[in-house]
């Protein structure tokens, strides 16, 4: 019970809040609670948890939200609690608020815990695994069991003396079985698992488990929420060596059921965690798993004289699968997708609203290889045509990837410059940065049809985008910058700090002032005089303030630090500013100058030496 647990621990209200707890509880009682209604059957009625159990595990889950003063409070807690769980946990697993409790009860439970509330989970044989990872709650609770065996392994690291220990290491070997268990029942069942909505979320967990990574746990996702750049961060740990062979077993069951993963968006998200998770753990499994990948891929039945990927390229649910088979890819099946099947077709592909996005992927792929000499000669023929149909993260890959090879720079940056029509006449080349940034042609930025090359400067710095932003980061690391560093410093200064105080331009000049020389860097600072202390108190304007400082001179700092320290007050009283103080050692600057100049130089050759060393 909650009331057990809560003896030791005064509250507001403590002896009421026990009360009522102790009224709703018991395990006798919550068993004669429980209703007795008849067993689903497809979409009909169900067994649930009464109206006071619901609101039992309720107070639970606000019970764990105020913590526990120390390890015994908290495993008494969690015993007692489980105690009322055992003989329904199905019951309590597929209920909205028992399956919310019990994902955060695991976290705490000990291994062997958990594997007994696994084990109910799966019944006597683990038929009833089947049930449970395939409802909408149970799901995350079978998740949530799973992902503590990343636990398991940590423990049988330490004091083989401690009885905890030896108990944990005892309960990680039966939460092994269980997971082993759970896995057999998935491949029994595969072609259901690999479509169903929630019983793949709990085959692709498993996929991590086995493999020996996990991420954080799953949330509900906001309808329509966008998960095409959230990666999550993944966690290493060992695993026993029953787990690489389940592993084997469980991909080769898998790949009998590939024709799914081309028509199926959820089977095709569970593909392609099984690649992530095998490239990352194992990467001969993998580069075996995408060989016949490709090969079945490639063998479906298209058009005469039409490759079947052209087809899987523009499709919504096997697209996402070719993106993850081209970034794991090796060079060798890298070169036969683009020969035998994408070369000649590169543009049209970057136009499609939904191919575009491999296309991003390949061009990422083979920025360290010579084959992007051939796709980059392909794609530049159609770099207005993409820009006129929006799809901008095929120009920023294709320029990030000129950056990573150091091949084509020039080509692509006269390329953009005709495209923005700001390449003829030479004059219009100083309105390349806001024209980039803004993602506008010369025409559409200044407002005019003429033909000149009359510049507008009273146009203000204005609509700087995301992509635009990221197009001119990975420019400003091309080896020849000129033309971008001209422009920057053709803007005005009330456009300069738009530029610093905006969430994508700050990145721009960031960029630009990092990776500039010295004497580059100089020419930039010079222009930002007078315009430090309004960065310091901007919330970007101050990061990229940092930037700039990390990376000056001596000589440059003193420069700032004698800008700065003329509005002491301002500074000191600015939510932003106060940090630059700090960190920039004004304080120092002023009353301590030799002090302060002899910190900085120390700061400035143990800079240079690591850059010599890493560049």
């Amino acid at each position: 019970m909650v009331a057990k647990a809560e003896a030791n621990k005064p509250q507001k209200g403590g002896g009421k809040k026990r009360k009522h707890l102790k009224e709703g509880g018991g395990a006798e009682k919550k068993k004669r609670d429980v209703k007795e209604g008849p067993k689903a059957h497809g979409d009909g009625s169900k067994k649930r948890l009464d109206a006071q159990s619901v609101g039992y595990f309720r107070r639970v889950g606000d019970r764990l939200s105020e913590g526990f003063q120390d390890n015994e409070e908290r495993e008494m807690f969690v015993e007692n609690v489980l105690t009322e769980v055992k003989g329904k946990a199905a019951l309590v697993a597929v209920d909205r608020t028992g399956s919310i409790t019990l994902q955060r009860l695991l976290p705490l439970s000990s291994l062997d815990q958990v594997a007994e509330v696994l084990a109910e989970l799966g019944g006597e044989s683990g038929s009833e695994f089947k049930a449970v990872s395939c409802d909408r709650y149970g799901g995350h609770v079978v998740e949530s069991a799973l992902r503590q065996m990343s636990r398991s392994m940590e423990s049988s690291q330490g004091d083989p003396t401690s009885t905890t220990e030896e108990e944990e290491e005892a309960g990680g070997g039966a939460l092994e079985a269980h997971v082993l268990s759970l896995s057999q029942v998935v491949r029994d069942n595969m072609a259901e698992f690999i479509r169903h909505v929630h019983g793949s979320h709990v085959l692709r967990t498993l996929l991590h488990v086995l493999g020996g990574c996990v991420g954080p746990p799953r949330t509900e996702a906001r309808p329509g929420a966008k998960e095409r750049n959230n990666t999550p961060q993944l966690t290493d740990f060992e695993t026993p060596t029953s787990f690489w062979y389940e592993l084997k077993t469980l991909t080769e069951t898998l790949m009998e059921n590939i024709n799914l993963s081309v028509t199926d968006a959820v089977a095709s998200a569970v593909f392609q965690t099984m690649l992530t998770v095998c490239h990352r753990k194992r990467p001969k499994l993998c580069k075996q798993l995408l060989k016949r990948s490709m090969e079945y891929l490639t063998s479906c039945s298209a058009a005469p004289g039409v490759s079947p990927l052209l087809v899987f390229l523009k499709d919504p649910a096997s697209s996402h699968l070719m993106e993850t088979i081209i970034q794991l890819s090796h060079k060798a099946l890298l070169r036969n997708v683009y020969k035998n099947h994408l070369k000649g077709h590169l543009v049209d592909l970057a136009l499609h609203p939904i191919a575009n996005f491999p296309i991003q992927r390949l061009t990422a792929a083979l920025a360290k290889y010579k084959m992007f000499l051939r796709l980059f000669d392909e794609l530049v023929q159609g770099v207005e045509a993409i820009l006129a149909a929006g799809h901008m993260g095929v120009i920023v890959q294709l320029a990030e990837s000129c950056a990573e090879s150091g091949e084509k720079q020039d080509e692509m940056m006269q390329c953009l410059l005709l495209a923005f029509h700001c390449a003829e006449p030479g004059s219009r080349h100083v309105t390349c940065l806001p024209l980039f940034m803004s993602l506008l042609t010369y025409e559409v930025y200044y407002h005019t049809d003429t033909a000149e090359g009359a510049i507008h400067n009273e146009v203000p710095l204005t609509s700087i985008c995301y992509h635009g932003s990221r197009l001119v980061q990975a420019l400003a690391k091309f080896k020849e910058r000129s033309l971008l560093l001209s422009s920057l410093r053709a803007l005005s200064p009330a456009d300069l700090l738009t530029l610093a105080s905006d969430p994508a331009g700050s990145h721009v000049l960031q960029a630009l002032i990092t990776t500039s020389s010295d004497k580059g860097r100089g020419k930039i600072l010079k222009r930002l005089e007078g315009l430090y202390v309004q960065m310091a108190c901007s919330r970007l304007g101050s990061r990229v303030l940092e930037a700039v400082w990390n990376s000056a001179t001596v000589s440059q700092r003193q420069s700032i630090a004698q800008e700065l320290v003329s509005s002491e007050n301002q500074l000191r009283s600015d939510q932003f500013a106060r940090h630059v103080w700090a960190k920039f050692a004004l304080s120092h600057f002023i009353h301590r100058r030799t002090h302060w100049q002899e910190i900085q130089t120390g700061e400035s050759k143990k800079r240079k030496l690591f850059s010599d060393i890493f560049g």
